[in-house]
């Protein structure tokens, strides 16, 4: 009994560590509790998971900001790797909900949108690249080729960019890729009529939704 109440102790202290947006904190308290002996799932599902998602609620609900939550997201990045080292199944026992490649259209420098979506897909547990901003067609075609996403989003925050989310598009299309990604849309001027006119999978109007959209999508996906 009282090796279980350890365990359930050095469990909470991980997931209070990504409350807290301590990556260094998280990093210890997940190394503490594998030289304890602790299934290292159950680190990641009772200990990671459980804090970065309670996180991800505060956000939603307005009650914490951008900063705690790429602070979280990056205390829960800290403590997967130190269990990446330590679990040598982790690929195969545990698989994120799926793989999703972020970027900001050409013509558009634009950013905080698109890291408050990263970082709330990261914490309901998508496995997420950002590959930056002024992103051109080229470079959206040659990443989906090479990292294979589920889900590929692309963020316009200018009336002038918005076009080169249709652009991507057409050059997913010419490269014969369109067809094997989720294609999701999202920024200030775009609208859920622009990404059915443009022929995206998904539109939402903040990152909350975005990530709800982009979990529903999936599901359909593989259903």
């Amino acid at each position: 009994m009282a090796a279980n109440d350890s365990n359930s102790r050095l469990i909470a202290e991980v997931a209070r560590a990504i409350q807290k947006y301590d990556p260094d904190t998280a990093r210890a308290a997940v190394e503490k509790a594998l030289n304890a002996g602790i299934d290292p799932s159950k680190i990641l599902e009772k200990g990671l998971i459980v804090g970065v998602e309670d996180v991800g609620s505060k956000f939603a609900c307005g009650d914490i900001f951008l900063p705690e939550l790429v602070l979280g997201s990056k205390a829960m990045q800290a403590g997967l790797e130190v269990l990446k080292t330590r679990w040598k199944n982790m690929e195969s026992e545990w698989k994120a909900l799926g793989k999703v490649v972020l970027g900001t259209v050409k013509g558009d420098m634009h950013n905080i949108g698109k890291q408050i979506v990263a970082s709330l897909l990261a914490a309901v547990g998508f496995e997420v690249l950002d590959i930056g901003e002024d992103v051109s067609e080229k470079t959206f075609v040659e990443k989906v080729k090479e990292i294979k996403p589920d889900i590929l989003g692309l963020s316009a925050l200018l009336t002038t960019s918005m076009p080169h989310q249709q652009y991507v598009i057409t050059a997913l299309e010419e490269a014969d890729v369109r067809s094997k990604i989720i294609l999701m849309v999202g920024g200030a001027p775009t609208t859920e009529e622009w990404a059915k006119e443009i022929g995206a999978d998904g539109w939402a109007p903040n990152a909350a939704l975005a990530t709800d959209q982009a979990k529903k999508l999936l599901k359909m996906k593989h259903s």
